[in-house]
Formats: structure tokens, C-alpha cells, sequence
């Protein structure tokens, strides 16, 4: 079928129904809510048989969804109606949550009910709960709901709320003053789920000494306390620690409040914005060996079994910044040298990596430095994971990657990837030419003619075309649990095969025979030739183009290669 894709943004989810859809042979168009005119036009323009709205923050024409079928993705359960779903369902601690795809109607989120899914709710932020529980019942649901209405004799389910199925009911926009955290009274689950239902947007608005921040993101902590709640006790690796009524909590970033005629604020590490005013506050660093052992706030663990090592690192939103990407090689280097025989590499669920740390790099003093000493690092870092010849090393995606976090993943020997992951092999859309030495790992997975059309279409690909591609290995169904438990058996079984010896010794002669033909310096040494211009050269979109993505400026049209109707990929 032609399908049109209306969203208010190509986020994760719309990306993976993009990918889901096309992969069933389904011809795909998106076409991003920026107003009533434009949304008609699209619709005009692919004649779709079939509109789907993954996220959105705005009406649909009703001149279009009273002409044509369209489908709206509520992050709900049966019933559940209003802006704020997510956010009631973690400030109220629920258990399992759902989501309903539904019919287009004058009253929001108060269509005929096509398709339901449920999920449960662990113990994480909102935005990790959307891009990993969430989103997979979504897919179910949406799959479903397209296969009844292709189908052609499925009649949809009126909402009614005398249905026992039907648990959900009208809530309203869940505002500031009932995300206020009062530090006094509040215990330390209570703390915790408010600042993760509002982990990414819209942050929970607090003070911190004298001025007001929207705080983002919330960890426990098993060991740190202090006398007075709310006070800062710690820092860690760009984290705060503040102290509850029984506990302690990580805050890992901050947002000031924009004062009136101000600058906008932005996102960034909470010790970067708050430095001025941490100079009595301790760093209490923690190993990635003990914090695996322990449940505290740390980007990094590392753990031991069946003759594997794993080194976990989940970095908020995927973004690795300068610090982080040289903490990171700093533990590799140390799990490197340890006596294991492979290495797996990767979050125990969410986002791989993303790349270079965008927001940190717009907050510093020099804006094109910052960027240049980011893309070193990360080029170190995937330097030493490609010249690793006595481990085979597993980059293990348990959710997204994109651009020079997908190009890490690619530096490993093997590529395992979640079923449910969705990659964004290129980086054009932020005007970069790209390094981390993708010129010598996409096109030895994928062949030349393949890389060079995966990073200039810069289309999201799924989990199952990356693997007929090459540019995974393997690929497993189930939830990040699931997939984690799998990675685990896999890798014990290559840690003990008898033809782990050759595999190296392989591994070191063809290290030796790509030096001889191009060595993979040569490769780096052009990519930041290209790179240094990207950042330092007059007319290069990529600092416009950056200040937009922290900014989240509206786009003026939906990119050019968004609106073409797309079939199966190859």
C-alpha cells in the first residue's frame, strides 16, 4: 500500500515504523506537521491509501482525516486521552502501560480504537521507555492495525468505557507545580519518578542555589547521604548527586530557566552549568568494575563471565563528548588488557552511540574547537577497538546508533543487533563529511557503491536490511532483556570455540594486508582533512545546522528525501 507518515517529528519511533513498514513491502512517504497547508499538499501529492501518525502534537486537517483513513499512535492504553500519558504513567507508578492506535476524529484521541498493544513499565526515564517498551507495541499495534485495514472487513471498536478492556480515561497536561519536587517531604522513589517522567522534556523546574533549572534525568544512589535534602553532596563525571529524605539521587543534566528577553537555554552536563558554584563539592568517581556491582549513577561498567568481558557505557541520548569518549577508552584500554577472550561492547539497553556530543559542543567557548578535540577522541576510541588483535570484540546494539556511534559499532568484529534497533549509517544531515574511520569499515561490511548510497540517502535502516546488507552480523528478536541474555550465551560460546585462535591470527593478517594496500591512518588522516573544513571553513552548514538540532528550531518543509514514496528496500 501507499502509505503517508505524518509526524511532528522523524523521531525514533516514526523512524522505526518508516523502517517497519517499507521492510513489508509497504511504499512510504513522511510528511512532518508543520502546518495544514503542507499537510495537504502531501497528501495530494502521494495519494496515499493509508495515513499514519506515529507522534504527533497537532490536529490533522479535518478535511483530511474526514476524507481518508488516518491513524493515530496514542502512547496509552485503551481509554487514555490527553497530552501526558507517559508522564502520569511513571509519576503514578504504573506497572504496565499501553498503547492504542486509533482512529482520526474531532476530539483527540477519542477515535475508533484499530489496534492495542501493552507493555510493561521498568524502572527507567520516559524517553528510555519510548524508545525501547514502548515502541516495540507500538510496531505491534500499528503492524496490526495496517494488516486490518488492508484486509478490508475489520471494523473498529467505538471507544466505550463500560468495556472492562477499557482502563484508560481523560487526563490532563501534567504541569510544573505537580512535577515540584519538595525535597522535604518527598522520599527517594517519589524523587525518582518525577524526575524520570520528565527525563527528557519537559525536565521537573527546581532551584539551585539562587536560580531556577529544569532538571533532567534521575538515578538512584546506594551510599552517598546527606543532612539536608536537596543539597548537593557530589559530582560524578558531569553529574550531581543531591540528597533525599532517605537516600540520594544523580541528576546527570540541567537546563537553566530562560529569563525574560535572555538567550535560550539548552541541555547540558549539570556540573558544566552549575561549576561556578561547585567548587566545595567533592568528585566521588566510581570504577566501572564497582558500579557493575553496585546501583549508583555511572556511564560505565564492566563485568566478567565465561571468559568474556562486557563494557557497558550508556550515555544520555547517545551523545559522547570529549570527556566521555576518553573515559571510555580509558576503560577499554583496562578491559582490553584483561584475560578474557571477547570483548562485547555496547549499553545493556537503549542507545548504542550517536556520536560526537552536539550540546556540549554548543555550550563551549570555541565552538569549532570543541568539535575537533570530540571527533579525536572518538577517533581514538575507535582506533583502539580496530587494532585489538588478541580479543575478537562484539559491538552488542541494544537500541539505536547513528553516524559516528554506528561507525564505532562497525570498528568491532562482530556486529550483533536488536531486532528493534534502527541505524543512521551517515552524516550529512548535519552538514559533516563524518570520520571515525568509516571510509575503511562501511565499505569493507557493505561495498563502495552501497556506502556511498547509505550516506547520501541518510535514510534510517532496520535491523533486518542491515544484516542482508553486512552492516550487522547477527541480528535477535525480543526485549532488551532478552536480547542482552542471548548476547551473553553467544559470546561464551565464541569465547570457547576452538577456532577462536584462528579467527585472531586471521584478524592479524588482514590488519597487516589492508596497511599494506591503504593503511586505516591514511583513512583518518583524509576524514579530519575534510572534518577540520566542516568546522573551521566560512560557508560549511554544519555550525547553522548544529544550533538548530540544540535548539530545536521548527524547519521551514519536510527534507526532500523524506517525501519521496519509498517501497521495500533492497
Amino acid at each position: 500500500m501507499r502509505v503517508l507518515l505524518i509526524a511532528s517529528a522523524f523521531n525514533s519511533l516514526t523512524q522505526r515504523v518508516h523502517t517497519e513498514l517499507r521492510e513489508r513491502g509497504h511504499e512510504v512517504a513522511v510528511q512532518l506537521a508543520l502546518g495544514d497547508e503542507q499537510v495537504r499538499a502531501a497528501v495530494a501529492r502521494t495519494d496515499p491509501e493509508l495515513i499514519i501518525c506515529p507522534m504527533l502534537t497537532r490536529a490533522v486537517p479535518e478535511d483530511v482525516w474526514s476524507t481518508r483513513t488516518v491513524l493515530i499512535v496514542h502512547p496509552g492504553p485503551k481509554g487514555d486521552r490527553g497530552p501526558s500519558s507517559l508522564d502520569w504513567a511513571i509519576t503514578e507508578g504504573a506497572e504496565r502501560w499501553g498503547v492504542t492506535v486509533l482512529q482520526a476524529v474531532a476530539e483527540l484521541d477519542a477515535g475508533d480504537i484499530w489496534a492495542s498493544a501493552d507493555f510493561p513499565v521498568p524502572a527507567c526515564g520516559k524517553s528510555e521507555l519510548y524508545r525501547n517498551e514502548l515502541a516495540d507495541a507500538a510496531v505491534t499495534a500499528v503492524l496490526q492495525a495496517v494488516d486490518r485495514f488492508r484486509g478490508g472487513l475489520f471494523t473498529p471498536e467505538p471507544l466505550d468505557y463500560d468495556r472492562p478492556d477499557v482502563r484508560g480515561r481523560l487526563r490532563p497536561l501534567l504541569r510544573q507545580e505537580d512535577r515540584r519536587i519538595d525535597w522535604a517531604a518527598d522520599d527517594t522513589a517519589t524523587v525518582l519518578r518525577k524526575l524520570r517522567a520528565a527525563d527528557s522534556q519537559p525536565g521537573v523546574l527546581d532551584e539551585l542555589f539562587g536560580r531556577e533549572y529544569f532538571l533532567h534525568g534521575g538515578h538512584p544512589e546506594d551510599e552517598l547521604r546527606g543532612p539536608v535534602p536537596g543539597a548537593v553532596l557530589a559530582t560524578r563525571d558531569g553529574a550531581i548527586c543531591r540528597a533525599t529524605v532517605d537516600g540520594a539521587v544523580w541528576i546527570p543534566q540541567l537546563r537553566p530557566r530562560r529569563t525574560p528577553g535572555g538567550p535560550a537555554t539548552f541541555k547540558q552536563p549539570a556540573a558544566t552549568v552549575l561549576a561556578e558554584h561547585l567548587y566545595r563539592v567533592r568528585e566521588v568517581p566510581v570504577s566501572p568494575a564497582a558500579a557493575a556491582d553496585r546501583e549508583t549513577w555511572s556511564e560505565l561498567r564492566y563485568r566478567e563471565r565465561d571468559g568474556v568481558g562486557f563494557l557497558e557505557f550508556a550515555f544520555t541520548g547517545g551523545a559522547m563528548s570529549t570527556d566521555q569518549c576518553r573515559r571510555l577508552l580509558a576503560a577499554y584500554q583496562e578491559a582490553a588488557d584483561r584475560p578474557t577472550s571477547v570483548l562485547v561492547l555496547g549499553a545493556a539497553r537503549d542507545f548504542f552511540s550517536n556520536g560526537i556530543h552536539l550540546n556540549v559542543i554548543e555550550g563551549a567557548s570555541f565552538p569549532a574547537l570543541e568539535s575537533w578535540e570530540n571527533i579525536n577522541a572518538m577517533d581514538d576510541l575507535v582506533e583502539a577497538v580496530l587494532t585489538t588483535t588478541d580479543k575478537v570484540t562484539v559491538a552488542a546494539l541494544a537500541g539505536n546508533a547513528a553516524a559516528g556511534g554506528l561507525m564505532l559499532a562497525l570498528a568491532a568484529d562482530e556486529v550483533w543487533c536488536r531486532e528493534s534497533a534502527v541505524l543512521n549509517p551517515h552524516y550529512r544531515l548535519m552538514g559533516l563529511y563524518g570520520s571515525e574511520y568509516w571510509t575503511y569499515t562501511l565499505p569493507r561490511r557493505v561495498g563502495a557503491e552501497q556506502a556511498e548510497r547509505l550516506t547520501s540517502e541518510a535514510l534510517p535502516v532496520g535491523a533486518a536490511r542491515a544484516e542482508r546488507l553486512g552492516l550487522v552480523d547477527r541480528t535477535r528478536g525480543g526485549d532488551a532483556a532478552e536480547f542482552r541474555r542471548w548476547v551473553a550465551r553467544e559470546a561464551a560460546r565464541l569465547a570457547g570455540s576452538p577456532e577462536l585462535t584462528g579467527r585472531l591470527v586471521e584478524k592479524k593478517r588482514r590488519l597487516a594486508e589492508d596497511d599494506d594496500v591503504r593503511p586505516p591512518a591514511d583513512h583518518r588522516a583524509e576524514e579530519l582533512r575534510r572534518m577540520h573544513r566542516n568546522f573551521y571553513r566560512d560557508g560549511e552548514p554544519y555550525h547553522r545546522l548544529r544550533r538548530a538540532f540544540v535548539h530545536k528550531v521548527c524547519p521551514d518543509a519536510t527534507p526532500e528525501h523524506l517525501t519521496e514514496l519509498l517501497g521495500r528496500p533492497e
